[in-house]
């Protein structure tokens, strides 16, 4: 069984987000695709990294952990809300501290707004950012337009039949890319 580590990434107090990434968590391991794992970028609370990881002289002991679980991880899903029309500072944050470990890694963008257009700026700006690190990002997203109305704050989907086939089509092409 594939192992996936889904990256929330905002750090907001009322993130909406977050419920998208228990989500994909559940689903993934409910249907028995993957052994799914969330990174939350709330709990790592990581300072602003002023270097690469390879190039810090004392990476502390959670650094160090999640850049391990990017690396051993088969795939990658990240959780990513819109703001103004790019991805978080957070997010980018340890997008920037590592290099080699995104490497080839597959990759799935699930990107979340309170409007209709469901993080399609944001989509953009990760894809981008996400090729100059030669990683591998899937053709399908999980976009969530009007999140607060798709999902409650357990992550359960409030439309189950139509969100668990979007999920669906996302996760098993994610699969599809690993290794």
């Amino acid at each position: 069984m594939k192992n996936i580590s889904i990256i929330s990434s905002s750090i907001r107090t009322d993130r909406k987000s977050h419920s998208v990434a228990l989500y994909l968590q559940k689903y993934l391991t409910d249907n028995k695709l993957a052994i799914a794992e969330i990174l939350d970028l709330k709990e790592y609370y990581f300072p602003l990294f002023e270097e690469r990881l390879k190039f810090l002289k004392n990476p502390s002991i959670k650094t160090l952990e999640f850049a391990e679980k990017i690396l051993s991880s088969d795939a990658i899903v990240i959780v990513t809300p819109e703001y103004n029309g790019s991805l978080p500072a957070s997010l980018k944050n340890v997008i920037d501290l590592l290099y080699e470990e995104w490497s080839g890694k597959p990759i799935g963008l699930s990107t979340v707004s309170s409007g209709i257009f469901g993080g399609n700026q944001c989509l953009t700006h990760l894809e981008f950012i996400l090729w100059k690190m030669k990683a591998t990002v899937i053709q399908a997203n999980f976009s969530v337009p009007t999140v607060e109305k798709t999902f409650d704050i357990k992550g359960n989907a409030l439309n189950k039949e139509t969100t668990n086939h979007l999920a669906d089509m996302f996760l098993k092409e994610l699969i599809k890319n690993c290794p």
